[in-house]
């Protein structure tokens, strides 16, 4: 049986255990803010994150805005994506009074918390994670030390607030199993600082892009949620699809019109079989017309709600010094306990008086 097999086994008695005392977790998820976010976003995890802070669990979110430069020379427009990003989050339901919005890059003690875990993994445990042999593939460059070590800089996400829980994909379960064992590690050479995380497999489809590629900012097929209606019908305008005129729902064969029937599907609620016979004889037309009416009613309460927050003066920059200087507490707190577990706590410089 395959790990991500076994994880999604337990998933009921997980969830069961989560209902009936959600108080006693905390969740730590995030993005990577490499472009705006999109629908498979907001399908994919958003809309995890905001039923498990409404059922009373403690949810942190990081903007993992220093992780942008792991595959990339540069972080251009991380800043924009970020702010974007809050505001995406707060449309879809997350309330800064119940969840932590932070930024990565304005926690230093989190990233103190690297070094001691370095030390305990090996280089080949690293290189075998798949993530790492991904990226590298896809950057075309020499593998640097930030993505080499990439997944233990998500273990020092995971592990400084002592989460318990890691909503995950099949691609990210690695990630979780290796932060797993670097809690228990330090627990062995140490003492037992931290939680040892479960990962959680959330009951989401698989969303493709409009293509029927993955859905990425970067190939121009995710429909970004901060778009406009007509921005967003000329993106689906602009797929391409096949010269057949009969509607299937075959992603092999068809990519592009598969997509666009998932697209259909995920937005209306239905199966992609039953939005490919509706649609039946009446060809890529209709499939682009029904697309762009169902994303455009999916999204319509978003975007509006996305619209009144960005109005309001100073409200991004408020809900992210609120999160930063959260996570800050809770990461200064943690580190003085590594500190303490490794012999490694010494007293703080006093000013000199005069």
């Amino acid at each position: 049986m395959s790990s991500f097999t076994a994880t999604v086994d337990r998933m009921p008695a997980l969830r069961a255990r989560i209902a009936a005392a959600p108080h006693e977790h905390r969740v730590l998820t995030g993005e990577r803010p490499t472009g705006p976010l999109h629908l498979g976003h907001l399908a994919g995890s958003i809309v995890e994150r905001v039923r498990l802070q409404r059922s009373g669990v403690d949810v942190l979110v990081v903007l993992a805005d220093y992780q942008v430069i792991t595959d990339r020379e540069t972080a251009e427009r991380v800043g924009e994506h970020v702010r974007g990003a809050v505001l995406d989050l707060l449309a879809a339901g997350l309330d800064p009074d119940r969840t932590t919005i932070f930024t990565h890059s304005a926690v230093p003690a989190l990233n103190q918390l690297m070094l001691p875990f370095l030390s305990l993994v090996s280089e080949a445990e690293l290189h075998r994670n798949p993530t790492v042999k991904a990226e590298l593939a896809a950057s075309g460059r020499a593998l640097s030390g930030l993505l080499l070590t990439y997944p233990v800089h998500q273990a020092a996400d995971i592990l400084f607030c002592k989460a318990d829980l890691v909503p995950v994909g099949k691609d990210n379960l690695p990630h979780v199993e290796l932060t797993r064992t670097i809690a228990r590690r330090f627990a062995e050479r140490y003492a037992p600082v931290f939680r040892v995380p479960e990962p959680m497999v959330t009951d989401a489809p698989e969303i493709p892009g409009l293509d029927g590629r993955k859905m990425s900012k970067s190939y121009g097929n995710a429909i970004v949620l901060g778009m406009t209606a007509d921005e967003t019908a000329a993106l689906i305008r602009r797929t391409p699809t096949d010269p057949q005129r009969r509607i299937t729902f075959d992603p092999q064969a068809r990519p592009g019109v598969s997509g666009l029937v998932s697209t259909v599907a995920l937005c209306s609620g239905r199966t992609p079989e039953e939005v490919a016979e509706q649609i039946g004889d009446g060809g890529a037309g209709l499939l682009k017309k029904t697309a762009t009416e169902a994303v455009n009613t999916h999204l319509a309460a978003h975007r509006a709600r996305r619209a009144e927050l960005a109005r309001e003066p100073g409200l991004v920059e408020s809900v992210l010094a609120r999160g930063n200087a959260a996570a800050n507490a809770i990461a200064d707190t943690t580190l003085d306990q590594v500190r303490d577990a490794m012999g490694m706590r010494y007293p703080s410089a006093t000013p000199c008086a005069g």
